[in-house]
């Protein structure tokens, strides 16, 4: 007699994690990775699951919203899973949500686009509790003693917002395609800090570490503006800027309507989110 498969049960999960802590999310041999971490966690609760991610982050990358996909075994429930687990995981790394998502959803697939913040000190003194989440643009020696108006960097970036080959701000190893940039702005956050925030469709591996990090050096007049347009318009290859790991949050993942496991609500105001950096929205709230 031929058994019949066990079902299991669809799950998605609502991660943040401070990224200092892991060398990136993916799991790599002898290292700490935040999915090594939870799959390692999950199976002290008897969950031997491997979990599929909206995308990946490199190490020191910061994520507000993180979502991932995993199979539940026969009899386990996401509400169940969302009781146990925070009291077992690290410090920083934290679940804001467990949902049985709609039977085609998919966390990476089934993403229509995402948010990332950039957090930069472009003057006065970096505070205590923000200093392990931003550039510092005067500890940045291509930017050191070069001041930085936050509108000329708001104007450049405003600049890349639209539909296209971003080749000179991400790394070869990312497909080579048309990506569109849906907003860029900048927002004040007190005392010198801002925080860039990037909507689109997709990104490539770095991409708005470059993005951020070449408009920054041409804000700063070390990038000629010529070289800054002609990498938007013709993906002319630039001298660019990686801006600094530490700076850069994951913020939302974004899906249909119709397949989006969170409320408007939740996404909102989401329930265990530490309240503190990197975690402020740019209006403080």
């Amino acid at each position: 007699m031929v058994k019949s498969p066990v079902k299991r049960t669809p799950t998605t999960l609502w991660l943040w994690y401070r990224g200092g802590s892991f060398h990136g999310f993916q799991r790599q041999p002898g290292a700490d990775t935040v999915q090594s971490t939870l799959e390692a966690v999950l199976r002290s609760t008897g969950v031997p699951a491997t979990v599929m991610p909206a995308g990946r982050t490199d190490r020191g990358v910061h994520a507000r919203m993180q979502v991932v996909s995993l199979r539940l075994e026969a009899g386990d429930r996401p509400e169940a899973l969302a009781a146990r687990l925070p009291a077992l995981l690290p410090p920083d790394l934290g679940l804001c949500a467990a949902r049985q998502p709609h039977p085609s959803f998919h966390a990476q697939w089934s993403a229509e686009g995402k948010t990332y913040c950039y957090r930069v000190q472009l003057g006065g003194r970096v505070a205590e509790a923000w200093r392990p989440y931003v550039l510092e643009a005067l500890e940045e020696p291509r930017l050191a003693r070069c001041a930085i108006a936050p509108e000329r960097l708001a104007e450049l970036l405003q600049a890349a917002v639209g539909a296209r080959d971003f080749w000179a701000f991400h790394a070869s190893s990312s497909p080579r395609k048309v990506r569109t940039l849906e907003s860029a702005t900048v927002h004040e956050l007190g005392g010198g800090l801002f925080e860039v925030r990037l909507r689109g469709d997709s990104f490539a591996r770095y991409q708005v570490r470059y993005l951020v990090g070449s408009a920054l050096l041409t804000a700063a007049g070390q990038l000629p503006e010529e070289q800054w347009r002609a990498a938007l318009e013709r993906a002319d290859t630039i001298p660019g800027l990686r801006a600094a790991a530490s700076g850069l949050i994951l913020w939302e993942v974004r899906y249909p309507k119709g397949v989006d496991p969170f409320t408007p609500e939740e996404r909102s105001t989401p329930a265990g989110l530490p309240r503190a950096p990197p975690f402020v929205d740019a209006s403080g709230g």
